[in-house]
């Protein structure tokens, strides 16, 4: 269980797409937000940049959109630091909507410093922050950590979901006119 605090957001107009919904931009914006609020309880905040030169660089995600979000939404996201190295951590987010889930996201971010640009060691406050918040080792990640895209298995699990019904066709065929191009 993470014990860090949850980032709250609401669904906003700009964020609607054509469909009505949440466009899949926004679902990473909202996670963007979360891994500020991270970084700002780690004490990578602001301050710690501008004086460091150093900061966290995303460097892998994994996003999955499991519901859909409507305006007005109010968003809770959840974070878990699943695992951190001396240079990394790897955090889990999951985004709920009166408490169900509807998207994780997975990423994996370097502790980065510009003079000379490259992964560096996080400093040991840091690093003490980064323990006191991190999954304890007794207790297991999100099951879904670490997944890959497979479209096959999503495919099949879609279609599991909702079989498709046969369609019902005519017993003529449609006449058409000599008339129409096509």
């Amino acid at each position: 269980m993470s014990t860090l605090p949850s980032y709250r957001t609401t669904v906003i107009e700009d964020w609607i797409d054509y469909n009505g919904h949440m466009s899949e931009a926004y679902y990473v914006l909202a996670f963007g937000f979360a891994t500020d609020q991270v970084m700002e309880q780690l004490g990578l905040d602001a301050e710690y940049r501008a004086s460091t030169g150093c900061s966290l660089y995303t460097v892998e995600a994994h996003i999955r959109y499991l519901k859909e979000a409507s305006l007005g939404a109010a968003l809770t996201i959840t974070t878990t630091i699943v695992d951190a190295g001396p240079k990394k951590l790897h955090l889990a987010h999951e985004m709920l909507l009166g408490g169900e889930l509807i998207a994780t996201e997975e990423l994996l971010a370097l502790h980065v410093g510009q003079a000379p640009a490259g992964a560096v060691p996080f400093p040991e406050a840091i690093s003490a922050r980064i323990d006191e918040h991190s999954l304890d080792r007794r207790s297991d990640p999100p099951d879904w950590i670490g997944r890959q895209v497979n479209p096959a298995a999503r495919f099949n699990q879609l279609l599991e979901a909702k079989p498709a019904q046969p369609a019902e066709l005519p017993e003529q065929p449609p006449t058409i006119s000599k008339n129409v191009r096509l």
